[in-house]
C-alpha cells in the first residue's frame, strides 16, 4: 500500500476498533463506574485506597470495552437488521469476528491481570464469575426474555469485587448494594431495549421490553421504586447521613423525569431516559461522597 494511502487506512481501522469498543459512547462505562465507586466508598468508610481506586476505574473501562466486543460478536448476524446497530463495524463487515473475540480475550486478560497482581485471593475468585457473566450475557437474548437480568448481574459484579478488594470480606451490606444495582440495571436497560423493540420483534430477539409489553413503564417504575427503597436500607445499615439521602432523593427525582421522557415510548424519548441514568448513579455517589467527607 502506498504511504499516501496507509495513514487514512490506519485511521479508518482504528476508528472502527474504537466504535466496536464503544470508546465514542462512554455511557456504559459510567453506568458501571458509579456503583463500583459506591462499593469502594462504603467498604472503606469513605477513604478507599488509591491503588484500588485506580485498579477498579481502569478495570471498569477495560471490561466494558471487552463486553462490547463480545456483544457485537454475538449479534454479528442480527445487528444489520436493527436500525440503531446496522452500521456497527462487525455487522457491516469492516471488522472480522475473530478480531472481536481476540479483543474481548485481550482486554479481559488485562483486567484479570490487575486483579491477580494487585488485589487479594477473594477478589481473584470473584473475578472468574465476572468474566463468565460478561461472556454469557450477550447470548441470553436468544433464550430468555430476561437478558436484562443477566446484564444486571454482570454490571453489578464489580460491587462484590471492589468490596472484597477493599475490605477482604463480603458482608450483607455488599449484597444489599448488589441487589439495588441489579434492579436499577434491569430498569434502565429495559428503557434501552424499548428503543429497539420493533426491530427485535421482527428478528426474534427477546427482552424485558417485549416481555413487559404495555406494562413496561409501570414495571420500570416499580423497579425504580425498589431501587430507592433498597438504597434507603443501605443507608440505614451503613449509618449514612443527610447528604446520602439527598443523593438518593436526587436519583428518585431523576427516575420521575425518565418516566416523563419515555411517556410516549418513542425511540428518542426512551433513549434519552436511558442516558439520564448516568446522572442518577452520580447523584447517589455524590451524596455518599459528601456524607463521608463532611
Amino acid at each position: 500500500m502506498p504511504l499516501a494511502h496507509a495513514a487514512p487506512a490506519l485511521q479508518s481501522r482504528l476508528t472502527d476498533y474504537a466504535r466496536l469498543l464503544r470508546l465514542d459512547r462512554p455511557i456504559g462505562s459510567l453506568l458501571l463506574l458509579w456503583p463500583t465507586y459506591w462499593a469502594l466508598w462504603l467498604a472503606a468508610d469513605g477513604m478507599p485506597s488509591l491503588a484500588n481506586l485506580l485498579i477498579f476505574t481502569l478495570g471498569v473501562f477495560l471490561m466494558r470495552a471487552a463486553g462490547c466486543a463480545i456483544n457485537d460478536f454475538a449479534d454479528r448476524n442480527l445487528d444489520g437488521h436493527v436500525k440503531r446497530t446496522k452500521d456497527r463495524p462487525l455487522a457491516s463487515g469492516r471488522i472480522k469476528p475473530v478480531e472481536a473475540v481476540a479483543l474481548f480475550a485481550g482486554l479481559a486478560l488485562l483486567a484479570f491481570g490487575m486483579v491477580v497482581l494487585f488485589t487479594n485471593t477473594l477478589t481473584l475468585y470473584l473475578s472468574f464469575a465476572g468474566v463468565l457473566l460478561a461472556f454469557i450475557y450477550p447470548f441470553m437474548k436468544r433464550y430468555t426474555h430476561l437478558p436484562q437480568l443477566f446484564l444486571g448481574a454482570a454490571f453489578s459484579w464489580a460491587i462484590p469485587m471492589a468490596w472484597a478488594a477493599e475490605a477482604g470480606e463480603l458482608p450483607q451490606l455488599a449484597w444489599l448494594l448488589f441487589t439495588a444495582n441489579v434492579l436499577w440495571t434491569v430498569a434502565y436497560d429495559t428503557l434501552y431495549a424499548m428503543v429497539d423493540r420493533d426491530d427485535d420483534l421482527k428478528i426474534g430477539i427477546k427482552s424485558t421490553a417485549i416481555l413487559f409489553g404495555e406494562s413496561d413503564r409501570a414495571i420500570i417504575a416499580m423497579l425504580q421504586a425498589l431501587v430507592v427503597l433498597v438504597l434507603v436500607m443501605v443507608g440505614l445499615q451503613a449509618d449514612l447521613g443527610g447528604w446520602y439521602y439527598l443523593g438518593v432523593l436526587g436519583m428518585a427525582a431523576l427516575f420521575v423525569f425518565q418516566q416523563h421522557l419515555a411517556r410516549d415510548r418513542s425511540r428518542t424519548g426512551c433513549f434519552d431516559a436511558f442516558l439520564n441514568n448516568n446522572w442518577a448513579g452520580f447523584a447517589v455517589f455524590l451524596g455518599m461522597f459528601l456524607d463521608r467527607l463532611l
